[in-house]
């Protein structure tokens, strides 16, 4: 059941990343902003999540197998992130590998920290 739950929880998290991507960006060669911020709505939402799941302890282990693996895993996307940091470097574009690397890395951990504190204080 639980393959199942992670399933359709994926397929709308992967649905939604296909949304996103066909939002009209002339990124040609530029820095991958939509991966980016997918990466980082995700890692909020997760945060949420996780937050909200350590205090109600209520929370199913099948709403969180749903949310967490199957949404947000679907809708972020670390392989698309190595690729689109390879492609920058093999055009030369070192500069902008680091910039999306770095920024990817520092606001997908500030994404979650965020939530679980915005989390935390709006209950606590």
């Amino acid at each position: 059941m639980n393959i199942l739950i992670v399933g359709a929880g994926g397929f709308i998290g992967a649905v939604l990343r296909y949304l996103i991507g066909l939002i009209p960006l002339n990124q040609a060669g530029a820095f991958p902003v939509k991966t980016m911020c997918i990466n980082i709505v995700g890692s909020f939402l997760i945060g949420l999540v996780a937050a909200y799941s350590v205090e109600h302890s209520d929370c199913s282990q099948s709403l969180q197998l749903f949310l967490k693996v199957g949404i947000c895993g679907g809708f972020t996307t670390f392989s698309s992130f190595a690729l689109e940091t390879t492609t920058l470097m093999n055009k030369g574009n070192t500069l902008y590998a680091a910039l999306y690397t770095c920024l990817s890395v520092i606001l997908g951990v500030a994404a979650i920290y965020l939530a679980e504190k915005l989390y935390y204080g709006l209950i606590g």
